[in-house]
């Protein structure tokens, strides 16, 4: 027990002494030109392709471990890591690196009546705390996002990729160690129990912004235990409707995209709602193309009993009122038939996760009504909901995507990783009882 007590105490001094060191670097990288932050992301991008075997060895050991463990195959899938994903992570790097430089944008100007001149200009947010889950990519996409935002990275992966953290960090800060940006911009939090996390979740005054990624279970925990300020990324319960008015072909393709082509991620759809004028048409050719997938479907009794009409469909079996809720990342989907354009909405408010949610309609009008309606980060309109994603909107990579409210919403770029200060210039300008007065005139 003494032995457990002091290895604690230990790694609590070093998890202040790694917090220090970030604050110290973040106030070293605020002040950087771009220049030199695309420089020092471009020499991580090499290193990373550089030391790939390096990499993919680390990992080859978290997956066994994982494999060991009993980790499903879809968490394995996010733990992955290989030549190709590898190379992925580095163009993702070098894309950040493209990217305009937010830090120093005015958002706002104006020259006031009294002629003092004032600014709003976007400023790192300082140090920010990562805690998320599998996917070692996040460790690299997360720290090359706050280089190019000026503020620095602690880092708190999972246990289960720990190995691959590990290794990535290493490489990027060899990367920096000849460049500009300071080495320990880029850190991992020492340790990786419960109280590792904690630290980080309570380090107010030396961390700026804590971004949890992962889920549900893990977001609720560090929103409710932190005393560090939050940005609270959500778990997807994607849905795709099939309005009466789709088209059918399309909404199939949909539909089997939004669930196939990468089922272990947040913006996979995890529920397809159907009206019921096209339900009966649409369903059987549905279950057979998500059948031929693979895809599992937990329909509601409406669902079940068309689906008994269809032998060579996707299996089906009775949906419960957890399986609406469910984030499956898996080739498992829910599915219903509801009634009208305001009935699927009203389901994707009671059951979604305010992630993304697509309709599939060739009605202008139900198309604008369900956007409207619809209160969700992200809402596609004849389009998978696949591409809820930093990467394909053009940000490069993101950090997370938001499903609050405040500051920052959906998936978080660069810009949603800086605050903003107030400038503003005058010619000796002095507030008095009787108004502005102009000191020397």
């Amino acid at each position: 027990m003494a032995d457990a007590v002091r290895a604690e105490d230990r790694e609590a001094e070093e998890f202040l002494k790694v917090a220090r060191a970030a604050r110290k670097a973040a106030t070293v990288l605020a002040p950087l030109p771009r220049a030199p932050k695309d420089a020092a992301l471009r020499a991580i991008a090499d290193a990373l392709l550089g030391r790939t075997e390096e990499i993919v060895a680390a990992n080859e050991k978290d997956v066994a471990r994982a494999r060991e463990s009993g980790t499903s195959e879809a968490m394995i899938d996010r733990l992955r890591l290989d030549a190709g994903r590898v190379a992925a992570i580095a163009e993702a790097v070098r894309q950040i690196a493209d990217l305009p430089d937010p830090v120093g944008e005015v958002v706002r100007g104006s020259t006031l009546p009294n002629g003092l001149e004032l600014r709003q200009i976007r400023v790192p947010l300082g140090v920010v705390g990562m805690i998320y889950e599998g996917r070692p990519n996040v460790t690299v996409d997360a720290a090359a996002l706050c280089l190019k935002s000026g503020n620095a990275a602690l880092l708190r992966g999972s246990s289960s990729a720990y190995e691959s953290n590990t290794a990535l960090v290493r490489v990027m800060r060899d990367a920096l160690a000849g460049t500009e940006v300071p080495q320990d911009a880029v850190q991992l939090v020492p340790g990786t129990g419960r109280e590792s996390a904690k630290r980080l979740m309570r380090a107010r005054g030396l961390v700026d912004v804590l971004i949890p990624r992962g889920g549900a279970s893990l977001i609720n925990s560090v929103v409710e235990e932190s005393t560090v300020p939050v940005i609270e990324t959500g778990v997807g319960n994607c849905h795709v409707y099939v309005d009466a008015e789709a088209d059918l072909d399309l909404a199939e393709a949909i539909l089997v995209n939004a669930k196939t082509q990468r089922p272990s991620v947040c913006n996979a759809a995890e529920t397809f709602l159907v009206h019921e004028a096209v339900a009966e048409e649409f369903l059987p050719r549905a279950l057979r193309a998500l059948g031929a997938a693979g895809v599992t479907v937990h329909g509601d009794k409406r669902v079940l009993e068309i689906a008994g009409r269809v032998p060579d469909g996707a299996k089906v079996v009775e949906a419960t009122e957890e399986d609406f809720y469910a984030e499956y990342l898996s080739l498992d989907i829910a599915a219903a038939v509801v009634d009208s354009l305001d009935a699927a909405v009203e389901h994707i408010r009671t059951y979604g996760s305010a992630h993304t949610d697509a309709i599939v309609t060739r009605s202008v009008v139900n198309a604008r009504r369900f956007v409207a309606m619809v209160d969700s980060a992200a809402v596609a309109v004849n389009a998978s909901t696949r591409f809820t994603d930093g990467g394909e909107f053009g940000f490069g990579a993101e950090i997370g995507i938001s499903t609050q409210k405040l500051h920052a919403r959906g998936p978080m770029g660069l810009p949603e990783l800086t605050s903003t200060k107030w400038v503003y210039t005058g010619e000796g300008h002095l507030r008095t009882a009787s108004g502005t007065v102009i000191a020397g005139r």
